[in-house]
């Protein structure tokens, strides 16, 4: 014999066990992982699990014994996600006849009347046909408009009319209706009696981020870092008490094939120390940070844990002048029309960056792994108050590795680049040109500005002559340091010949 079993009773009545276990990725998705207590038959069981998210991925389901992984298998899967609505219903009584109340107009008196619902004109959920991609989302969207197709028809007193004739009233639910997301489970067990069991699965509707607020002090450029870790639960189901890991690094996730196509510190070691808030380790290619204790995540909450405070950060400030600036016009160009076509790259900027770099190292009170986030930046001022003066995102950072904190644009210092030469020969397949960059100081002191400088043509380059040295950022990225002298100006040229 079947059994219907509800999942939630069973769980309240069931002896604690290991609590909810979240990781929840940057990228808007969570693992959840459960132990649970299912009383089974020998054989056949039918289970109805309704304690889940409104966004689970039915094909992440994992079920297993606890005790002896061969004891369980799941032998068909049902997902019911479609929120229950009047559309929903009139779709189960298609064919069928229904009672709807209409209201006589001007008496307000209210009559049954009887129709026979011949199309409800219900289109699933979005979320239950987006992910079959772009085409067919497109054509359901289209058929639940009117004139898609999406209206309701209904036949009273033996015609035919578009539109319901009135309020529908529909009979009471019976007990297998679906008032939330439910899994329906058939389960083979190869003995009767209860199985401790771990149920695990994939779920959208959560997401965490980190935020620091970076204090420097009125005057210098040390900071205090405040790092704190945002929660946020839209995944329709609280969790309580639950063990939490934050896992961040770029998860890869696979996508429709349409959607493809379009591309869319450190503590001295003390006795009175305060232990940190958060953990960190490295786990495969990302890192892990686990909360220190359990805790509540209700639906629709957005929760703040402070992660990392660190003092008296040494940080440099640094003038930054990047000038290439990306033409809108040029884009779609081919790499052809982009190693000869000389007005490529030439459009240019005045600005001159700050920047606030600072490195990632015990001995700056960090070192250790910065999850990506927005960077808050603040400096007291002569009444002892924080103001805001800036804001920027950084990546994922690992210990030891430099950060780098865009805070605005310099007012006293100007750049300014020009393409002064431009060479091509097609036959020897390579192209040369020449850049002249000047920056102006007009501030009372010298000041060096990193003028940076990238190779947009082609990947095989060389400099052929240059004013002053460089350093290589990268594969395709240079950079100057001069020291521009208070009320002076610093000119650089360099040339390159970029082959293929």
């Amino acid at each position: 014999m079947k059994s219907m079993l509800s999942l939630v009773a069973l769980l309240a009545a069931a002896p604690v066990l290991a609590q909810t276990q979240l990781t929840i990725y940057n990228q808007n998705f969570a693992t959840v992982k459960e132990t649970r207590v299912l009383d089974l038959h020998g054989g056949e069981n039918e289970v109805r699990v309704t304690d889940i998210t409104a966004h689970l991925e039915p094909d992440s389901v994992v079920l297993r014994d606890l005790q002896d992984p061969d004891a369980l298998r799941i032998l068909e899967q049902n997902y019911e996600s479609d929120p229950l609505s009047e559309g929903l219903l009139l779709q189960k009584y298609e064919g069928k006849v229904l009672d709807f109340e209409v209201t006589i107009p001007h008496t307000g008196e209210k009559r049954i009347v009887k129709g026979r619902v011949l199309r409800s004109g219900y289109v699933p959920h979005a979320s239950s046909f987006r992910r079959y991609g772009r085409q067919y989302s497109a054509r359901q969207t289209a058929y639940s408009q009117p004139q898609g197709g999406g209206q309701a028809i209904v036949e009273v007193d033996g015609k035919i009319q578009f539109g319901l004739p009135g309020k529908p009233i529909f009979d009471a639910l019976g007990p297998k209706a679906f008032l939330k997301p439910t899994l329906l489970w058939k389960l083979w067990a190869a003995a009767a009696g209860k199985h401790d069991v771990e149920f695990s699965y994939l779920s959208g509707g959560m997401r965490w981020e980190a935020t620091y607020n970076a204090i420097a002090p009125e005057t210098g450029d040390t900071f205090d870092l405040i790092g704190w870790i945002t929660l946020e639960n839209m995944s329709g189901k609280d969790f309580e008490n639950a063990s939490v890991k934050l896992m961040a690094g770029d998860v890869a996730r696979a996508r429709p094939e349409d959607e493809r196509s379009l591309e869319y510190g450190a503590l001295e070691s003390r006795s009175d120390v305060v232990p940190p808030a958060v953990t960190e380790r490295a786990f495969e290619e990302y890192h892990l940070y686990t909360l220190p204790r359990p805790t509540t995540v209700l639906d629709r909450e957005i929760k703040q844990v402070e992660f990392v405070r660190a003092a008296r950060v040494p940080a440099q400030r640094i003038y930054v002048y990047d000038g290439f600036q990306p033409d809108r016009s040029t884009r779609g160009w081919d790499s052809r029309t982009i190693r000869t076509r000389p007005e490529y790259g030439t459009q240019s900027s005045p600005k001159v960056w700050v920047m606030l770099e600072f490195r990632n190292t015990e001995g700056s009170n960090l070192g250790l792994a910065l999850p990506k986030g927005t960077v808050k930046l603040y400096r007291r001022d002569v009444d002892n108050r924080n103001e805001f003066i800036g804001e920027d995102r950084i990546d994922h950072t690992p210990k030891d590795e430099t950060v780098r904190l865009y805070t605005g644009n310099a007012f006293d210092l100007v750049g300014e680049r020009r393409q002064t030469n431009f060479r091509l020969d097609t036959n020897n397949h390579w192209a040369e040109e020449t850049f002249e960059i000047k920056v102006r100081n007009h501030k009372k002191e010298t000041v060096e500005i990193r003028v940076v400088e990238h190779m947009v043509r082609w990947i095989e380059w060389e400099l052929k002559s240059k004013s002053m040295p460089f350093q290589t950022s990268d594969a395709r990225t240079i950079e100057f340091r001069p020291k521009v002298p208070a009320g002076g100006e610093s000119v650089i040229t360099y040339t390159v010949r970029y082959s293929w």
